[in-house]
């Protein structure tokens, strides 16, 4: 088990996290530009996101009724394209974070459990 297995395991679990970082982002009514989500995620350690990977996973949000898209005219140049969560994916974050959770809990709980 070398590097090459670190980093595919890695590469699967940004993944998904990936997901729930953008639906977590937008939660509580925060409307947030394209850009401006990835800035955000770029700030979290072990993410490490490239923009064109958000752009791909947003559209399909849309395409999934988890987020509404508004086009915003901007000063600094062309228009805006923003996102926030429907109610269908305030929903749908609640049920990953529950989801996260568990795992995260299952994980601690046996670590703990072989230390015994």
């Amino acid at each position: 088990m070398g590097d090459s297995f670190l980093t595919n395991w890695t590469t699967q679990i940004r993944k998904g996290i990936l997901e729930l970082c953008i639906l977590t982002a937008l939660r509580r009514g925060r409307r947030l530009y394209g850009y401006d989500i990835v800035k955000r995620l770029r700030q979290l350690d072990g993410l490490m996101i490239a923009e064109g990977t958000i752009y791909p996973i947003l559209s399909r949000f849309k395409q999934e009724g988890f987020v509404t898209t508004a086009l915003v005219e901007s000063a600094e140049g062309p228009a805006r394209k923003y996102y926030q969560l429907s109610a269908r994916g305030e929903k749908h974050l609640s049920q990953m974070q529950a989801h996260w959770e568990m795992i995260k809990s299952s994980i601690q709980t046996l670590g703990e459990e072989t230390q015994s």
